[in-house]
């Protein structure tokens, strides 16, 4: 049964230089970077590649030994170029030099019905092989979910309240069936409910509001309302003993992604906005990409600072 949840207490920061519902297809730039530091609880990262690789895009390029058996992929195919190091030889990133069109490590690809009839060992194995795995993020802790541990429910916020963040509803338009395909293949993975938080008030987008098999729990309220540790909170609180799993819509579509078409597909749509942006607008791009050209000719003035993620942070 949904659940209707008002919030009194919170503040919403309008910040200047929103963006404007325009989708732009950039030209890429010629290098990628993984970094640890992209990845909650990445704190003892391996590589298991080498300057002058090639690799595709899903191959994997490290793990932390803490799960080995979980890789981190590369977004994109082409040749390793540079391994960055910084003090005591700690890791910063690894840096990949793009092919112009990108080629994909092949994995098992799956109907909608063969979906739902996988084993969880079967859906877990080839999260882990590919790449999508640490989308992950189990709480308490906020770590890259432990595959030995089994969550009571699984939280998916469905819109983001931060000043100036992504329209989810716009940025995801379309993408229904890949976002069911995740659902179906998170759902081996408890006995409890899988819940979509929606903003209570106003449009959302039927990639949300129709999928089966979750409870689309209904949330209105200033921000932080759209954080899924608040919606947590008020939903279904976490005791001692107990785990549950939170998930972006663009993970569970990441996920759905794999199992419908066999790819590691780490493109995305971002949201270039702020003050000082000339056309603050959305842009379609692929993890790990360098944001210069998104910049170039694009900024008022050039003493700023560019921030991943959002302003809060």
């Amino acid at each position: 049964m949904s659940k209707t949840i008002k919030l009194k207490k919170g503040f919403d920061i309008n910040l200047e230089g929103k963006a404007e519902q325009k989708i732009v297809n950039p030209e890429q730039p010629e290098t990628f970077a993984l970094k640890p530091t992209d990845f909650v609880g990445m704190d003892r990262p391996k590589i298991v590649v080498k300057q002058g690789d090639t690799v595709k895009a899903g191959s994997p390029l490290l793990f932390n030994k803490e799960f080995e058996d979980v890789n981190y992929c590369s977004p994109v195919s082409g040749e390793i170029v540079e391994i960055v190091r910084g003090p005591k030889r700690k890791l910063l990133e690894i840096r990949i030099l793009a092919d112009k069109t990108n080629e994909y490590v092949e994995f098992n690809k799956y109907t909608t019905a063969d979906i739902k009839g996988l084993s969880k060992e079967d859906v877990e194995k080839q999260m882990k092989e590919s790449g999508v795995w640490p989308n992950i993020v189990q709480r308490p802790y906020g770590i890259v979910a432990n595959p030995a541990d089994t969550p009571k429910a699984i939280f998916i916020s469905a819109f983001d309240t931060h000043p100036l963040a992504a329209d989810n509803n716009f940025i995801f338009k379309g993408q229904e069936k890949y976002f069911q395909a995740g659902v179906d293949a998170l759902s081996k993975f408890t006995s409890g409910k899988i819940h979509v938080n929606i903003k209570g008030n106003g449009e959302v987008s039927p990639v949300f509001t129709q999928a089966q098999g979750v409870q689309v729990n209904k949330v209105t309220g200033k921000h932080p309302a759209g954080n899924v540790g608040v919606q947590i909170h008020h939903i279904d609180p976490v005791n001692k003993g107990e785990v549950v799993w939170t998930l972006s819509p663009f993970g569970v579509i990441q996920i759905g992604k794999l199992f419908l078409e066999g790819v590691y597909d780490a493109s995305k749509t971002i949201a270039l906005t702020g003050s000082e942006i000339k056309n603050p607008q959305y842009y379609t791009t692929i993890s790990g990409a360098r944001v210069n050209k998104l910049l170039a000719d694009n900024l008022k003035s050039d003493h700023v600072r560019v921030i991943s993620g959002n302003v809060l942070t």
